[in-house]
């Protein structure tokens, strides 16, 4: 698979993530249909995962590199 390929099976995936994302915050994190109840994904683990999809495709854009930064406020 291509550099490219990968970077846009990533987007793929951000984009899936995204959507659940949008419908439980609209309010669909649990509904019923008759008699069968369905529960989507954790909204914390799908913030995981958004942030971690983000991290990977900005790190295939750049070659790999990825520089990471911390600020610290006073103690």
């Amino acid at each position: 698979m291509s550099d490219e390929e990968r970077i846009e099976e990533l987007r793929e995936e951000l984009r899936q993530v995204k959507t659940a994302i949008a419908a439980i915050q609209s309010g669909a994190q649990e509904y019923r249909i008759g008699s069968r109840q369905l529960r989507r994904a954790d909204l914390a683990l799908l913030y995981k995962e958004r942030d971690r999809l983000e991290r990977e495709i900005l790190s295939a854009e750049c070659g790999g590199s990825i520089f990471h930064h911390a600020y610290f406020e006073g103690r």
